[in-house]
């Protein structure tokens, strides 16, 4: 059974950095890509961030570009994500997911997603 554990969540001020780690069980991520999404509220989820099996690309939202940054453990079976230089419109519930299909190619459509994380709070106030 898959299981997920998100972690690295919490309060920051403006400015500040929070590293995600999504832990994944249950299976081998060596051929999938994951996506980080995130969920503000009132607002629709967004896909932020996507690397690909082998770790070798990554995708960005344009609005994360340049702060954060997506990396892969697969002999951990661990997925992260730097976030770097938080804004206030940051402030969401993130989800780590995997992707089905070709662990080649990224997406940023939560409807290729088909296992996700619980999802955790990060929240950028000051």
């Amino acid at each position: 059974q898959l299981q997920f554990v998100e972690s690295g969540g919490g309060l920051v001020q403006p400015g500040g950095s929070l590293r995600l780690s999504c832990a994944i069980s249950g299976f081998s991520l060596d051929y999938y890509a994951i996506g980080w999404f995130r969920q503000a509220p009132g607002k629709v989820r967004e896909g932020i961030s996507c690397i690909v099996s082998s770790g070798t690309s990554t995708d960005y939202v344009d609005s994360v570009k340049g702060r954060f940054t997506t990396s892969r453990d697969n002999a951990k079976n661990t997925v992260f994500l730097q976030m770097n230089n938080l804004k206030f419109e940051d402030t969401a519930v993130y989800y780590c997911a995997v992707k089905r299909g070709s662990g080649y190619i990224c997406s940023g459509d939560a409807g290729r997603y088909d296992w996700w994380g619980q999802g955790i709070q990060v929240t950028v106030s000051s």
